[in-house]
């Protein structure tokens, strides 16, 4: 966390339809890495089917340093088995498990759940570091969170300025000012280290307001009032835009075009301003 650079990570080739997940082929998980290498040496992936158990491994050949390994579902044991087992193939590039995604706020689950799910992973893979993703009120504001915490070994959390009521009369240093107090707040109840998994402004759509120039300013104020350390950093949420995110389960309520708009790069891979303004990494 204090040396490298993450960004949060779904394939290209990813198509949701009829909530039904696609393949994705390796060729094409590859050339997207190839195209992130330059920025980013740490991935955190969101599931381990239909080919995205494949990340890790293309990661290794192309010189990533870390990679968080989502599980979607933590009840599927195939997911979670896929996982575990990308983490054997790969022990020192996969830094932990990521056991879902907004279970909680999406209602797809309980406090309860998520230590039957902790557990269950602990037995099978003693020694992986595991971790669950969650708003960050979740956290602050609920009593059952802290139970399910202490039996963690890192935090992601997501923090999105633009849910908030009055991102829309705000300015980035406002965004970022919010992202930073309330990883104070985390903090303070959180004493191992916390990885910001989501955060950011999306780029589209036009007609609602956003543009390229407000997440390359939220970005570039972000990096300098938030540098990483061993015990907190931000990842750049998310690697390229989702042109199926509008139609999908989305646990927010109301309409979300935005939804598709969050990438730094197009769904092409084009890159946007925001990413004139990263600085490449090293070698």
């Amino acid at each position: 966390m204090a040396t490298g650079r993450f960004v949060a990570y779904q394939p290209t080739a990813l198509k949701v339809e009829n909530g039904v997940l696609g393949h994705v082929d390796e060729a094409s998980i590859r050339a997207d890495l190839e195209t992130l290498r330059p920025w980013f040496d740490g991935l955190i992936t969101y599931g381990a089917l239909n080919g995205n158990e494949r990340v890790a491994d293309v990661a290794a050949s192309l010189g990533y340093r870390a990679v968080i390994a989502g599980v979607w579902d933590p009840g599927d044991k195939t997911e979670v088995a896929n996982a575990v087992a990308a983490w054997r193939r790969n022990p020192k590039l996969v830094a932990g498990l990521s056991l879902g995604n907004e279970i909680v706020f999406g209602k797809r689950g309980t406090w309860d759940d998520y230590k039957a799910y902790i557990a269950d992973v602990r037995a099978a893979a003693p020694g992986l570091p595991l971790a669950i993703a969650e708003p960050f009120a979740e956290y602050t504001d609920y009593a059952e969170a802290k139970s399910v915490l202490a039996l963690t070994d890192f935090m992601l959390v997501n923090i999105h300025p633009v849910f908030e009521p009055w991102f829309r009369t705000a300015t980035a240093d406002n965004w970022t000012d919010f992202v930073v107090r309330v990883m104070a707040r985390l903090q303070r109840i959180y004493r191992k280290p916390i990885l910001v998994k989501e955060t950011g402004i999306p780029t589209g759509p036009a007609a609602a307001g956003f543009n390229e120039t407000m997440q390359r300013d939220f970005y570039d104020l972000l990096a300098r009032r938030f540098p990483p350390s061993r015990r907190r950093a931000f990842a750049y949420f998310t690697a390229f835009d989702e042109p199926w995110r509008p139609g999908d389960f989305n646990p927010t309520p109301g309409q979300h075009p935005e939804e598709a708009y969050w990438g730094l790069f197009t769904a092409t891979r084009q890159p946007k301003q925001v990413v004139a303004d990263i600085p490449k990494l090293a070698g």
